[in-house]
C-alpha cells in the first residue's frame, strides 16, 4: 500500500508545510486585499478615519463606484467599519478595524519591497518586450 509522503517544508517558507485546502483560503483573501483598490483605501485610512469625499479625492483615479464597492467588501471582511453621523447631511466615516490596521504592515512591506525593485522590475520587462519582438520579426 503506498504511503503518503508530506511535501518538503521550503527555504521560502520556514515551518510552514503546504497544505492544499489552505489555498483556497489564501486565494480568497488575497482577492480582497490583493487588488490595487483595497491597498490604496487600506494605506489612506492607516491615517485615520475618512470620510466618503475625501478618500475619493486622495484616490484620484478611482470612480465613485468602485469606491464603494472596495469599502462595501473591506466591511464585509472585517478590515473597515462605517459609521453613520445622523447630521444634515449625513456624515458617514470609514475606519480600519483591529483587523484592518494589522493589514498595514504587510502592505507597508509590500509597497517598500515595489519601490525597492521598481527599476529592476522595469528593465526585466524591456529585455522581455525586446526579445519578443525580436523572436516576432523572425
Amino acid at each position: 500500500m503506498p504511503t503518503k509522503q508530506v511535501q518538503e517544508r521550503t527555504s521560502l517558507l520556514p515551518g510552514n508545510l503546504h497544505v492544499p485546502g489552505d489555498c483556497q483560503a489564501v486565494s480568497e483573501v488575497l482577492d480582497r486585499v490583493g487588488d490595487k483598490w483595497s491597498v490604496l483605501v487600506v494605506v489612506m485610512l492607516g491615517d485615520g478615519p475618512k470620510r466618503f469625499n475625501e478618500l475619493r479625492r486622495s484616490i484620484a483615479s478611482i470612480s465613485q463606484r468602485m469606491l464603494t464597492l472596495t469599502l462595501r467588501g473591506l466591511e464585509r471582511d472585517g478590515l473597515v467599519t462605517r459609521t453613520v453621523f445622523a447630521t444634515i447631511p449625513p456624515r458617514v466615516d470609514y475606519e480600519l478595524t483591529e483587523l484592518g490596521r494589522s493589514l498595514l504592515r504587510p502592505v507597508d512591506a509590500l509597497g517598500s519591497w515595489a519601490r525597492e525593485h521598481h527599476a529592476k522590475i522595469v528593465r526585466a520587462r524591456e529585455r522581455f518586450d525586446a526579445a519578443l519582438k525580436a523572436r516576432d520579426r523572425r
